[in-house]
């Protein structure tokens, strides 16, 4: 019997006693078996040990009633305790930088945080062969589930931007129901590999762009030291060449640090909103010498009505400009160079094109031209400045712009670069 109903059916038979005492009170002073004094007497006494009584009970059900009023707001507050627990659990699985999914034991995913909502699209009830595509992750959590005890799996996201990760899939424990689980989580290394990267191709690349430029400049120096040492206009030639060198070598290292700086962030697609038509007036602006210099317009055709796009204000700017400076130093001079940036149909795109009137580029060059240090004509381009490196920092940028860049070129007919971009 719940305590709660103890007290009312007490007080119930209570009650019903009380009632039959009455009875056979006034039965027995009837029949005269008691006097009227003695029946108001026990009547008295009775009425006074029935309140006592029933006092007693009503304090007994206050009491019980208190217990389960506060035995309740216990379980309330262990149950707000427990939720909150969990919330905060799951917030703070939320906020890890990590992958982690929660995988069940017929291969589907039971829970995944944000990270692995993210850049894996997890879903609760997705299977996980749909979820993360690659072999060894797959063959690493059957291993898993087998028994081991924690298996590692290093391997890689294709696509525009590679991805490396390293999972950690920990041994099976008991979910719900007793059923088995795995705990995958995956840990970014892309920023580690591409250090390493770009530690080989410094050593690979690098060292080959300077080995000419410090070769003349040391030449030069022992030119001046020896045979031109009192020659006043050789002294003065060489020290033009020496500085000229020096300049791209400065432009070099420029280049470099720009480029690995932008691959560092490649991962991370920015988000602020950015109006083209300012940056390409800039750039204009700061070209327009060396443009005169070659006698080639510059002509603009960028709406101020174009949509925004997301991204990094400086880093467009630097597309915009790379793109520019190419189609002066390789443009016809007394040619023209023309801007133009349209918005797509749907309006979730703007495309932004700078085309030149220059020599052209064949078709056998086009998928190279934005790898590092590549060159068409290496001679032309050093002598014009180049780097090697300007098409390639475009490409990373708009990768890391989650955009496209197109090459359209035929000899004798010029080029043309446009650029793809998300609207904000």
């Amino acid at each position: 019997m719940d305590d709660s109903e103890r007290p009312s059916r007490a007080w119930s038979t209570t009650l019903a006693v009380a009632i039959l005492g009455v009875v056979l009170l006034a039965t027995l002073w009837a029949a005269g078996a008691l006097s009227a004094t003695g029946a108001a007497v026990v009547a008295v006494g009775g009425a006074a040990a029935f309140h006592a009584l029933r006092r007693g009970w009503f304090a007994e059900h206050a009491r019980r009633e208190q217990r389960r009023i506060e035995a309740e707001r216990a379980a309330e507050q262990r149950l707000r305790m427990a939720t909150s627990d969990a919330a905060a659990a799951a917030a703070a699985i939320d906020a890890l930088p990590d992958a982690i999914l929660d995988i069940g034991g017929d291969l589907r995913v039971i829970a995944a945080n944000a990270a692995a909502r993210e850049r894996f699209g997890a879903r609760p009830g997705a299977e996980i062969a749909a979820v993360v595509r690659d072999p060894d992750v797959l063959a690493g959590i059957d291993d898993a589930f087998a028994g081991r005890e924690t298996v590692a799996v290093a391997f890689t996201l294709a696509g525009p931007i590679e991805r490396h990760y390293e999972a950690r899939l920990l041994r099976p424990s008991t979910g719900a129901g007793g059923r088995p689980r795995v705990l995958a989580v995956f840990h970014e290394v892309t920023a580690l590999r591409r250090v390493d990267a770009l530690r080989v191709d410094f050593v690979a690349n690098v060292s080959h762009e300077l080995r000419t430029p410090l070769a003349a400049v040391l030449g030069f120096i022992e030119t001046l030291r020896g045979p031109a040492r009192d020659d006043a206009p050789a002294r003065e030639r060489f020290l033009g060449i020496m500085q000229a060198e020096a300049q791209r070598m400065t432009r070099l290292v420029s280049d470099l640090l720009s480029l690995s700086r932008i691959e560092a962030s490649e991962h991370a697609a920015p988000t602020d909103k950015v109006a083209l038509p300012p940056i390409v007036g800039r750039v204009v602006d700061a070209l327009a010498l060396p443009a005169r210099e070659k006698r080639i317009r510059i002509a603009v055709d960028v709406p101020a009505t174009l949509p925004a796009v997301l991204g990094d204000g400086d880093q467009l700017q630097q597309v915009v400009q790379n793109l520019v400076d190419n189609a002066i130093k390789y443009g016809r001079a007394d040619g023209e160079i023309r801007i133009a940036a349209r918005a797509s149909a749907d309006g979730g795109r703007v495309a932004l094109g700078v085309a030149d009137e220059g020599e052209g580029i064949a078709r056998e060059h086009l998928a190279r031209l934005t790898e590092r240090f590549y060159r068409v004509d290496a001679g032309r381009s050093r002598r014009l400045g180049g780097t090697g490196l300007g098409l390639a920092i475009v490409k990373h940028i708009v990768n890391r712009h989650r955009g496209t860049l197109e090459i359209e070129s035929e000899p004798g007919k010029g080029s043309r670069f446009t650029v793809t971009l998300p609207t904000a």
